[in-house]
């Protein structure tokens, strides 16, 4: 562990030269974070206090029969409960201090939600260690003091990780030492006395057992959490960043899944399924925001079909934080969700709707279908934007009619508006929200703008045309979801044992007359679709329904179909080579030429098996003593201490069929709307 080792820079007088502590884990560092951090931990010993209090109290009360001491106890706990309400609503203020992770005041973005490091207590490994390694395993402990030492200083420096990948690789080494050190020295026959101490990150509450899986999962909960501060702390006024935003938050997403997944009976209220579940799709939704964002980075268009694709793009975020808001109401998460989350997750539901509403609203204002434009492709665009058109009417209709158009624009309009103004009603009655100043202006400026347009449209017949306007369709070109571990891999809808695939194959793309034959649809990867089969790709061995893996050996696994458009707009008669794979048939063979046992069940033979007389079998048949679960953990020790898997989220894209040729148009952006 010496490549974690750096001086602690403390002063002299305080440490001497050989002080030191885990990089990135200095707790002297006056952070703004790590400051946060020590307000909750003297909360925490606060909480627990009362707590102790109250439960004697309780106690005492049920105990007397004296009614003056019953008066007194009485009096007492109205004062403990009181306090413990007080400390609740400050721990509840720590929860919604997102400004200290992010620095709202220089950005133009509106905040998102981190989760706080869960709290701990110290624990001696030492003196259990020592006992059991020379009851169990007959040496002396003693030998092994150093090793010990290490371990705590690990769990140690893992109380304050540093706020970086430097951060995350620290607590995933004691994440994996800890499944080492329950193969080694937890037997499953009795109890170790060593009692793991973790404060629940909502309440406060303490949780204490003697299982190691309270500690495993409290080291994923803080993973998680690490990663939703790593995500805030990104620059999203740049495209890496809000690159690396994304995948800060789906990697959160990704650990509180295998969470909820794997450690199912964790006692502390944030780990709960429920909590878990809601925390999972908070995550996925902050990550859907930032798709967005990083979608009108280079600024939106004032053009038709760009205006319907960014509003069913911000539909998208407006539905997922709808489905986060359903879920944070529902018992028993909505007694002990923070009310600044649940304020923030309603404020931005509203507040991308009315979004979505004023782009469909301008692309009908401010664009009428001129004799050159594609009419087909606008009708298309219009038509799949709905469930149903508003009052029978078809989109051709719609876009023929200046006054259809208008009336429909309108209707858009006033939901606009009234959803900016949801938001902003809502921002109101939240304390902690109004300290965003950066939120509150975004709000206003959306409303107002929303609130002009519709006035430059305003008449007389407004009263006697009312029509509402229908629900935008969500779509999306990067749907942000979870995946678990070995991401390289490829989404695990289609990459995973279930599926067969062929050997990935080289095609030599060209293009014939600027077309290369074909078409892509689907979610990453893309497949291949409409493959005429006298175009080159075909000639050279492309088939349709492949999927293309790699272009130019970039990986394409988790490109969709604009991002793999990029790569390939620049194929010309020379080409480029592309790999691809197939899927195969996936029905189920039979096993052969083996036996299988599995523990409790009957032996299954193969027919191989069947056709062997059976005194042979008897005869031939050995038995073999079975391992017991700690010698595997034993002869496995190198393989289980160095091995970690951890899931984490990704992202699959999904784009309408779209025809390649090349060159590819560059459009370049005349006007940011939003």
């Amino acid at each position: 562990m010496t490549d974690t080792i750096l001086p602690n820079g403390c002063k002299d007088n305080q440490a001497g030269d050989d002080a030191c502590f885990k990089k990135g884990c200095n707790p002297f560092a006056q952070t703004g974070r790590s400051k946060l951090q020590n307000k909750r931990a003297v909360l925490n010993q606060q909480i627990i206090k009362e707590m102790r209090m109250r439960a004697g109290a309780e106690n005492l009360l049920r105990a007397t029969t004296n009614n003056k001491v019953r008066e007194m106890v009485v009096l007492e706990l109205s004062y403990v409960n009181s306090n413990l309400q007080l400390l609740m609503e400050k721990l509840e203020g720590l929860n919604s201090s997102v400004e200290v992770y992010q620095n709202v005041q220089e950005t133009s973005s509106i905040p998102l939600i981190p989760l706080g490091l869960k709290e701990t207590k110290e624990v001696d490994f030492s003196v259990p260690f020592k006992d059991f390694i020379l009851e169990h395993y007959s040496e002396d402990g003693s030998k092994y003091e150093e090793e010990i030492a290490d371990l705590m200083d690990l769990r140690q420096a893992c109380r304050t990780p540093s706020r970086s990948e430097t951060g995350v690789e620290l607590l995933s080494s004691y994440f994996s030492q800890l499944s080492f050190v329950e193969n080694r020295f937890f037997p499953p026959s009795r109890q170790m006395g060593i009692f793991f101490t973790w404060y629940d990150s909502f309440t406060g509450v303490p949780v204490c057992q003697q299982n190691i899986s309270l500690e495993k999962a409290s080291v994923l909960f803080n993973i998680a959490a690490l990663y939703t501060q790593i995500g805030t702390r990104c620059d999203r006024q740049t495209r890496t960043g809000l690159e690396d935003t994304i995948d800060a938050f789906q990697k959160a997403a990704g650990v509180l899944s295998h969470l909820k997944e794997t450690f199912t009976h964790t006692p502390s209220y944030d780990m709960s399924p429920a909590m878990l579940g809601v925390l999972k799709k908070m995550m996925l939704a902050q990550a859907q925001e930032c798709v967005f964002e990083k979608t009108a980075l280079p600024g939106i268009r004032n053009e038709y079909f760009s205006l319907l694709r960014m509003a069913q793009e911000v539909a998208k975020v407006a539905e997922d934080y709808s489905l986060v808001h359903q879920a944070m109401t529902q018992s028993p998460v909505k007694d002990n969700v923070p009310f600044f989350w649940s304020t923030m997750v309603q404020v931005k539901m509203s507040h991308y709707r009315g979004l979505a509403h004023y782009f469909v609203a301008t692309a009908l204002l401010d664009h009428r279908l001129g004799p050159n434009d594609d009419e087909d492709r606008q009708e298309k665009a219009l038509s799949q934007l709905y469930d149903s058109m508003p009052e029978g009417r078809s989109p051709l209709d719609i876009l023929k009619s200046k006054d259809e158009r208008t009336f429909l624009g309108k209707a858009h309009l006033r939901k606009a508006v009234l959803g900016h103004e949801e938001a902003l009603r809502v921002h109101g009655l939240c304390r902690h929200l109004k300290k965003l100043d950066i939120l509150h202006e975004i709000l206003q400026v959306s409303h107002r703008r929303s609130a002009d347009k519709y006035s430059a449209y305003e008449t007389g017949d407004d009263f006697v045309d009312y029509r509402e306007a229908p629900d935008i369709i969500s779509k999306t070109e990067q749907r942000a979801e979870i995946a678990v571990s070995f991401s390289t891999k490829g989404p695990l809808s289609l990459f995973s044992a279930k599926q067969r695939w062929t050997a990935p194959r080289t095609v030599r793309l060209r293009t014939e007359d600027g077309d290369l034959g074909f078409t892509l649809k689907g979610v990453s990867p893309v497949q291949v679709q409409s493959l005429d089969p006298l175009s080159p790709a075909a000639v050279e061995g492309l088939k349709e329904g492949d999927y293309i893996v790699s272009i130019r050996d970039t990986d394409c696994k988790w490109m969709g179909v604009s991002e793999v458009m990029k790569l390939l707009k620049d194929v010309d008669e020379e080409g480029c080579d592309i790999r691809v794979v197939s899927m195969m048939d996936n029905s189920p063979c039979m096993p052969n030429k083996s036996a299988t046992f599995s523990g409790g069940l009957p032996k299954t033979y193969s027919m191989i098996c069947l056709a062997m007389d059976d005194d042979k079998i008897t005869k031939a048949r050995k038995v073999t003593k079975k391992m017991s679960f700690l010698s595997w953990g034993m002869k496995n020790k190198q393989k289980s201490a160095s091995t970690l898997s951890l899931p984490n989220a990704g992202y699959s894209d999904t784009l309408p069929r779209s025809r390649l040729s090349a060159p590819l148009p560059n459009p370049q952006s005349t006007s940011a709307l939003y």
